[in-house]
């Protein structure tokens, strides 16, 4: 962990296990953070099960435990105006949208700074992530644990963010976490980590996506044959190499192609056909973390799976490239965020989408 002395730091506290370790980490060490629980979740008058009232009870009771002021900062507009509405405009064109990478980025790293964070050198939070620094320069780097590793939920976030950024558990593995939070009694010591998409507890992605576009019925066509499968419901709902919950008998069945034109989703049977997988793809707008580098023999995921796949970039313009895996990658799909490491996969150069 870098140097804290005389550093001012804030904390965000959601309530869950990490943060509250990354709390006690802190205290451990001499350092008194001041903790932020940032406010999130469906309009007030919302029907949908959300767990922020059981993230706030435990974030307040953290805090009181280790002497630690809590500020609740309420990101709720920022949240539903910026990543909902660039969730909503992906998946209307047909894309992937990840909206957890663009949380880090516009409201955990962003709206946040904008509104507490600004006085802070350092915002300190809960990611399985690690940083180290060469020549004074911040570099984000992948954590020991595989499956928890959060650094492709980072890889969009801005210079200036990656700056302020401190992950104290990022060296930990999730079950030595755990293991502090038993020892040292907290009180969300069992409880269970959050699923699903960033701050919004319980809330179902297809009731989320359906309360902003609804339902836009089309033909479910066979791949191969043009044969009619079926109907969805809209093409939304879907995602290119999407193997479960698409309901039709004679299976399985794995999407394939979304035709938004024309609102028809291609489909391909039997076990992982060919068509669901590519080794080559293009990538754009490239966004480098600490600054822009050479890339050539690199690793990537374009998902959060602990697995990384080796490649060679050949640049094709400016923040262009296309991506040559050594092997064919299931569900490549237009949109999702190509997220790229050194040879290693130690360093995390940045990110990119891949084009359509």
């Amino acid at each position: 962990m870098e140097n804290l002395e005389n550093k001012r730091i804030a904390l965000l506290l959601s309530g869950g296990v990490d943060s509250s370790v990354v709390l006690h980490e802190l205290c451990e060490k001499g350092v008194k953070p001041d903790c932020f629980y940032i406010k999130i979740g469906p309009e007030e008058d919302e029907e949908w099960d959300c767990s922020s009232e059981e993230d706030m009870e435990m974030a307040t009771a953290v805090a009181a435990r280790y002497g630690c002021r809590l500020e609740v900062v309420d990101c709720h507009k920022e949240y539903w105006d910026q990543v909902t509405r660039y969730t909503m405009d992906k998946v209307r064109a047909g894309l992937t949208p990840n909206p957890d990478v663009m949380c880090n980025r516009l409201i955990k790293f962003g709206a946040f700074d904008a509104k507490a964070g600004h006085d802070y050198d350092l915002i300190a939070t809960g990611h399985y992530a690690q940083t180290e620094i060469e020549d004074g320069k911040k570099w984000l780097v992948t954590a020991p644990d595989p499956v928890k590793d959060q650094t492709d939920f980072l890889a969009q976030i801005e210079t200036w963010q990656l700056k302020k950024a401190l992950f104290p558990i990022g060296h930990y593995m999730k079950e030595e976490v755990r293991a502090i939070a038993e020892r040292e009694h907290l009180v969300n010591a069992r409880r269970k980590d959050s699923q699903g998409i960033c701050f919004l507890g319980k809330i179902n992605y297809n009731d989320y996506i359906r309360r902003y576009l609804g339902d836009n019925p089309g033909e479910v066509l066979e791949w191969e044959t043009g044969k009619l499968i079926g109907k969805h419901r809209g093409l939304w709902f879907h995602t290119i190499g999407q193997r479960h919950g698409l309901g039709f008998g004679g299976g399985p069945w794995y999407v394939v192609k979304k035709d938004v034109e024309k609102n028809v989703l291609y489909v391909s049977k039997g076990y992982e056909p060919l068509t669901a997988y590519k080794d080559t793809f293009q990538i754009h707008d490239f966004h480098f973390l600490t600054e822009k580098v050479e890339m050539k023999e690199v690793t990537f995921k374009i998902r959060h799976t602990p697995e990384y796949h080796p490649a060679v970039l050949e640049p094709t313009g400016d923040g262009t490239f296309t991506v040559h895996a050594s092997h064919l990658i299931q569900g490549v799909a237009p949109g999702q965020f190509c997220v790229v490491y050194d040879s290693n996969h130690h360093r995390c150069y940045g990110s990119a989408e891949i084009t359509v």
